[in-house]
């Protein structure tokens, strides 16, 4: 079984990364936040989980050991594969779904593409007892005064992006980076999308 895998990256891509490790290619599926957080870097270490299946042996992996164990809890619900997992990773960040999950918010993981209401109940159902909410606050709010953060949010709607992806990415901008500019926080919300 493979821990993790540390190389340089010789591709990334939002759904995806190519690590070289020792003069193999590596194919790994990533989160978007996990591609967030490895592109335009010459290196990464990815935790990962195997699926060895009749077909195919796929790689997932992660920037946390912690996202991989909340990946492996997701995929244990009854009707979550590993793909709808990785959605829902890649629209919160593993914070965030702890939080949500024990807290009880189904609004939220029903908020991800392709999770409806028995999903995100059983969900919340599930997996309430083995996670436990987050010390930090839930959710990292943005000042609802901050205009460079409603323009931004507001040009990204413009293009096309759904406002649960585009106020995950730019909460995220804006908390790391509070003075960031409309256009910056833009491109690298894009990125990220």
């Amino acid at each position: 079984m493979i821990d993790y895998i540390k190389g340089r990256i010789e591709e990334a891509a939002p759904t995806y990364a190519v690590i070289d490790c020792g003069g193999v290619g590596y194919e790994i599926n990533i989160s978007l936040i996990d591609y967030a957080e490895i592109q335009n870097k010459p290196e990464a270490k990815l935790y990962v989980h195997e699926a060895i299946r009749e077909d195919a042996h796929v790689l997932y992996g992660f920037t946390s050991k912690r996202g991989r164990e909340l990946f492996r809890l997701l995929i244990g619900v009854s009707g979550v594969g590993p793909n709808t997992a990785r959605l829902i990773m890649s629209s919160l960040t593993v914070r965030d779904i702890e939080n949500v999950i024990s807290t009880g918010q189904e609004s939220m993981l029903k908020a991800v593409k392709g999770i409806g209401g028995k999903t995100a109940q059983r969900i919340i159902v599930d997996l309430k007892d083995k996670i436990k909410a987050s010390d930090s606050a839930l959710f990292t709010q943005v000042p609802v005064s901050s205009q460079a953060y409603e323009e931004a949010l507001q040009a990204l709607l413009m293009l096309g992006f759904t406002k649960p992806l585009s106020e995950k990415a730019l909460k995220k901008l804006f908390a790391d980076s509070p003075a960031i500019s409309v256009e910056e926080a833009v491109r690298k919300a894009l990125k990220m999308l």
